[in-house]
């Protein structure tokens, strides 16, 4: 896997400059942009990492490429800087989802603490996606019936009750429950309970919550 990356997009050189020395004294590598257009369009939403983004900048601001990011599906987390003490600008930013805005200048310690935690959650989400891509598979791999059966297993039915409300033998729910946990890997009932909450409202998984 390739090194996470910190995106600073600053139109101040010298800050782009201090921001990208600061971080290759931790070890951290780091691309600079002039704009926010030029991020976006060099973005890699597949590489570990962050963003470090001045709040005000010509033409696209910091908070209207936090919006477009949002709106493309890119989820990398943002942290942002300004030389401004614009309270509403922060609390937006916030809201939305930043981990953290610093006012210039900021104290280098706690800066580099924040992009730490942005890496972290960067790198949690993209252990849940792949994690519940996992799951959505195996959950692709049931059958029709097996799909039926799981749904009505997840919500503490018993076998026979499960077999009346799909109008076939006990028997054969037996046989198609075991295929389920199988399939899916399941190590226990809750554990497929567990399964099922996490897949609820994804692809057709979704049948789920009925």
């Amino acid at each position: 896997m390739s090194s996470p990356v910190v995106y600073i997009v600053d139109d101040d050189t010298d800050v782009r400059r201090s921001i990208q020395r600061l971080l290759l004294s931790v070890g951290l590598v780091s691309e600079t942009f002039a704009t926010a257009d030029d991020f976006l369009q060099h973005v890699d939403r597949d590489r570990l990492g962050c963003v470090v983004m001045d709040v005000r900048m010509p033409r696209v601001s910091g908070l209207d490429a936090q919006r477009r990011l949002a709106e493309s599906g890119v989820e990398i987390p943002l942290i942002f800087v300004t030389g401004h003490a614009d309270i509403s600008a922060v609390v937006r930013a916030m809201k939305a989802g930043a981990v953290e805005v610093f006012g210039k200048p900021f104290d280098h310690q706690a800066f580099i603490d924040a992009v730490h935690r942005a890496i972290d959650r960067d790198r949690r989400r993209r252990e849940e996606r792949r994690s519940l891509d996992v799951l959505q598979s195996r959950f692709e791999s049931l059958s029709a019936r097996e799909r039926e059966v799981m749904a009505l297993v997840v919500t503490g039915k018993l076998n026979k009750e499960v077999a009346a409300a799909l109008g076939t033998t006990e028997k054969t729910v037996k046989a198609q429950r075991a295929q389920v946990m199988r399939k899916m890997e399941a190590l226990s009932l809750p554990d497929l309970v567990r399964m099922a909450d996490r897949l609820s409202g994804t692809g057709p998984a979704r049948s789920l919550g009925h």
